[in-house]
């Protein structure tokens, strides 16, 4: 078994510990045992410990989300709907860890976790729209990823805590908050042809590629 599956196999087992030890030593040393795993098995797998793997969680179900979405997944139509569909797709399948990702946000929620928090959002942004089918690497790639970080987010907190069956009142509250995020395209195409009007602006008005600076003469004393 390569390493990446044996960690896959072991952030699987320790989910139903979280809720009795969190995301621990303790935890991790228990889902060990569980698949009958050597006791070394957790601190070579997870040399960071229960954030470290707490991490490798989230980026697992980023990994399912892309293969959940490519099998079920809209091939077109509307981006709305598409966006709806892999925001399901990425939070669906944990319906049954919401205690554990619930104290995955308490952990990473700590100061010296927020940069790592952050990473991790927007590893999940990312996963989304590439799964959606956006590859852009132009200016749209970080607004559009900045953007549905946040409608991600708040769409998570809203699942976590929404007791109504089968989910539907996040995904009554996901489609209101898509309404907004709509609307970003064509904010976002007026904000970047701003900012190439200006570019192209400054270039006319200081010719760079004529600026010749002349090396400065150090005056003898």
């Amino acid at each position: 078994m390569d390493p990446r599956s044996k960690r896959d196999d072991l952030v699987l087992a320790l989910l139903p510990h979280i809720a009795f030890e969190g995301w621990s030593a303790a935890a991790l040393a228990e889902a060990a045992r569980d698949l009958a795993f050597e006791a070394s098995a957790p601190l070579r797998l997870f040399p960071g410990g229960p954030v470290e793997a707490l991490a490798h969680f989230i980026a697992l179900g980023d990994r399912r989300l892309e293969a959940d979405y490519a099998a079920q997944g809209p091939r077109g139509g509307r981006i709305d709907e598409r966006v709806f569909a892999a925001v399901k797709l990425r939070l669906e399948p944990w319906a049954g860890q919401r205690e554990a990702i619930r104290r995955g946000l308490t952990l990473l929620a700590l100061p010296g976790n927020l940069p790592l928090a952050a990473r991790l959002g927007w590893g999940t942004a990312d996963a989304l729209w590439r799964a959606v089918g956006d590859n852009s690497h132009d200016l749209t790639w970080a607004t559009k990823r900045g953007s549905l970080a946040a409608l991600y987010s708040a769409t998570l907190l809203f699942w976590l805590e929404d007791p109504s069956e089968g989910s539907a009142e996040t995904w009554a509250f996901l489609r209101r908050r898509l309404v907004d995020f709509n609307r970003l395209p064509r904010l976002r195409h007026r904000v970047e042809a701003m900012m190439r009007k200006g570019l192209s602006s400054c270039r006319q008005q200081v010719p760079w590629n004529r600026l010749h600076v002349r090396p400065h003469r150090a005056r003898s004393l």
